[in-house]
């Protein structure tokens, strides 16, 4: 049986961020959602985190783990910025100014509920929404195969689409890379500019062509005249052809026909076209403008009179014709914050109106801009190097306040304090992580185990005597029940996701005996709240769980629910097998080959990201393997014939192998180079950052031998990493332990890997571990 026992001080439990409540602490009565993280989005994430509205929660959907700043995509395009100079990291944007972060599709909205509709989740039920998913280039001249033709949004991914492109071109073997982009203005015209500054930074030395092509007459439209002709004569210079006034009739099988019926061959298109509603707007059924775009008044709330906000490229205000462009949404970011606090509020709604004049800095691809500004009645266009130090300076000083990480003291009344190793605060003064972080230490679950006066029963045959992982019940007929039981404080802030892991981590005691679960039963801790928000939490904790359930095979027989000063989710797993197909921690001989599944690294890296320090480039991979399953790993047992196997949870490697270890009676040589690391891991560590239970997990450290270098080194501190939905530790004969690992990559367990082997008594002593 498995005992996850909390800390009975959850006061002391919290990140800088998403506090852990202290006692008595009320679920929040208000959720404000935000769909899409645009500029305007980001503007509210940020002053949330400065000034968060009193008994609210706030729910980001996104569908992307990074936001991009437009203004710094050609810059970077051209090789005058590296790709994180122009990236907002959502999760850690979220998580230092304490909104949910939900990464999911959503397919509709349910006005009568008030909810957002998803494809894989349970509603989310909202007071206020605003919508800003901004818009798509215009897609409705695509005919025949679109293979070789790239939108530029979603921005985020379109240098790595543009880089693949390429090479799929280039492999074509064409004589001259031709690239068509299609739309000639200011996006199109920068774009056509970066190239050439692409090609010379990815040392491409074969020749290219550019070709701009737009059915209007005049180039960079919404410039003044002098600008556009300084456009005009630094397109010439760089060698790009521009073709105007011809409209593009059709885009397709890497031909471009034109209205006029001339064709062009392309191997490369780039879509840079007129703005057109996402799709998803049209599904949202509200009031919509003849482009399609979500109709609002001034107070950019949407015109069905819905708590429900449009900003961006999304919405169009009733009688404004200001063209689609991101200093719009940049400046709509004050007014939605005051408005979304002001309908809470019942305060009446403050009006935003469009600037007429502003200026536009068009970018050369070589430290050199454009400057462009239209005043009343007059319209002035210079062009240099100062020009580009000017759209530098106000790039970076705009992007600077979203990449600022560091959570603010008002999203918490309790101690900004961190998870950095600190060896001069007691255990009870360091902040307590979450998941199997939040275990109590081994040694103290064995001490008390140790005093309790557990009587022999005849038909539990596994359980406390001696203890395993799995209780084993005897049934009349002759086959056998096996139970397992885990909960935890949820280690990430949706819910959903924070339920699906928790099924999966209950589950891999079973799945490590061999045994295929058949029933569940739910543990639910709830902090008192409005019962909507009550009912929103559960459905979504319920419902993540019951999705990885069903996938198993699984049913959810029933459960139990409560209140408490913090939300915790867990659940009972009943599993049936019949004979002696349970696998034990036991049975390693000699010469056996230790493999691991997964990767280490969940206990560290859930660290930093309770202090919004984990990026999403760190945090996408974790979230991977903690919803990796065990199921098919466990299921070639049976073909491998696996001598012993164990789930490597909260006690780290280190503890789960001693136990494997002692149980055989053997020693282990590990081979710390094998040893599979999450990505993040080692710089992690490197940066201070620690599992709170990882100290208690370096009690093992008494029965492992290693020489003082190896043990600096960060892969080492895995070792005693608590692992969250772990991985699957496995004793397997040495003759089947590369085949056994060919098969676990083919079923998706692209780090499995060797990582020791069962070593003789006379070489390391009984239950000792060589680490090398």
């Amino acid at each position: 049986m498995v005992w996850v026992v909390k800390l009975a001080d959850y006061t002391n439990r919290g990140f800088a961020t998403r506090k852990i409540p202290p006692m008595n602490t009320q679920l929040p009565k208000v959720t404000i959602a935000l769909l899409g993280a645009g500029h305007t989005h980001t503007h509210f994430l940020r002053m949330w985190g400065m000034e968060p509205v009193t008994d609210a929660q706030l729910v980001c959907i996104s569908d992307a783990g990074q936001a991009t700043y437009s203004g710094m995509l050609p810059g970077t395009l051209a090789g005058l910025y590296p790709p994180e100079a122009m990236q907002i990291d959502l999760v850690r944007l979220c998580r230092s100014v304490g909104s949910v972060l939900v990464r999911d599709e959503v397919i509709g909205l349910d006005l009568d509920q008030q909810a957002l509709l998803f494809r894989e989740r349970p509603p989310l039920h909202f007071d206020v929404l605003s919508i800003g998913i901004g818009s798509v280039p215009d897609r409705s001249m695509l005919a025949g195969d679109d293979d070789g033709v790239l939108a530029i949004k979603p921005m985020q991914t379109f240098l790595d689409r543009f880089s693949d492109a390429v090479s799929s071109a280039s492999k074509r073997d064409p004589a001259k890379l031709r690239v068509a982009i299609v739309g000639g203005g200011v996006a199109g015209v920068e774009i056509a500019l970066a190239l050439p500054g692409w090609f010379r930074t990815h040392h491409r030395t074969s020749p290219f062509e550019i070709v701009l092509l737009d059915g209007n007459t005049q180039l960079a439209r919404g410039m003044t005249t002098a600008a556009a002709r300084m456009a005009q004569q630094e397109l010439s210079r760089q060698a790009v052809q521009v073709e105007l006034g011809d409209p593009v009739k059709s885009l397709g099988d890497h031909r471009v026909v034109l209205a006029s019926g001339r064709t062009m061959d392309f191997d490369l298109a780039i879509l840079a076209t007129s703005a057109a509603p996402p799709p998803l707007v049209e599904k949202l059924n509200l009031p919509l403008d003849t482009h399609g775009f979500l109709q609002t008044s001034a107070t950019l709330q949407s015109t069905s009179n819905q708590p429900i906000f449009a900003v961006g490229d999304t919405g169009t205000i009733v009688g404004s014709r200001s063209p689609k462009a991101g200093v719009y949404a940049v400046r709509q970011g004050p007014f939605l914050w005051k408005n979304i606090g002001r309908l809470i509020r019942g305060e009446p709604l403050v009006a935003y109106r469009p600037q007429k004049k502003f200026l536009k800095l068009l970018s050369l691809g070589d430290r050199r801009a454009i400057a462009s500004y239209q005043g009343l009645g007059f319209g002035l266009g210079f062009k240099g190097g100062w020009c580009w130090k000017w759209k530098d300076g106000i790039d970076r000083r705009f992007i600077k306040k979203y990449q600022s990480y560091e959570s603010s003291p008002m999203t918490s009344s309790l101690p900004a304090k961190d998870h950095r190793a600190d060896e001069s605060e007691s255990p009870a003064e360091r902040m307590r992580c979450l998941g199997c972080g939040g275990k109590v230490g081994g040694a103290v679950l064995a001490r008390v185990l140790g005093k309790l006066n557990v009587t022999p029963h005849p038909l539990v045959t596994r359980g406390l005597d001696p203890p395993d992982d799995v209780a084993v019940i005897k049934l009349p007929e002759g086959d056998s029940l096996a139970a397992t039981v885990d909960f935890f404080a949820p280690p990430v802030d949706d819910m959903f996701v924070a339920g699906r892991i928790a099924a999966l981590n209950a589950a891999s005691d079973l799945f490590a005996k061999g045994v295929e679960p058949v029933a569940a039963l739910a543990q639910v801790t709830l902090p008192p709240g409005p019962e909507a928000t009550q009912e929103q939490l559960l459905h979504e904790l319920l419902a993540g769980g019951l999705c990885e359930l069903q996938e198993m095979g699984a049913a959810l027989a029933g459960g139990h629910t409560l209140e408490g000063p913090q939300t915790t989710v867990g659940f009972t797993m009943l599993g049936r097998y019949q004979g002696n197909s349970l696998a034990s921690k036991g049975g390693l001989t000699v010469g056996d080959r230790l493999v691991l599944t997964k990767p280490l690294g969940t206990g560290a890296l859930l660290a930093s990201h309770g202090e919004a320090d984990c990026p999403a480039t760190w945090f996408d991979p974790l979230l991977e393997a903690m919803l990796q399953s065990n199921r098919e790993a466990a299921q070639l047992f049976g073909e491998f014939s696996v001598v012993a196997a164990t789930d490597v949870t909260g006690f780290g490697l280190a503890g789960h192998l001693l136990e494997m270890l002692q149980a055989s009676q053997a020693s282990a040589v590990l081979d710390l180079a094998a040893v599979p690391l999450l990505a993040g891991f080692e710089s992690t560590v490197e940066g201070g950052w620690q599992s709170t239970l990882a100290p208690a997990n370096r009690a093992a450290e008494q029965f492992i031998q290693s020489d003082s270098s190896t043990k600096q080194k960060p892969a080492y501190a895995a070792l005693f990493d608590p692992q969250t939905a772990g991985g699957l530790l496995i004793g397997v004969a040495a003759s089947a332990a590369n085949e056994l690992v060919a098969q676990l990559h083919h079923a998706g367990y692209a780090s499995a890997a060797v990582v020791g082997e069962v070593g003789s008594e006379a070489t390391t002593g009984d239950g000792q571990i060589v680490v090398r």
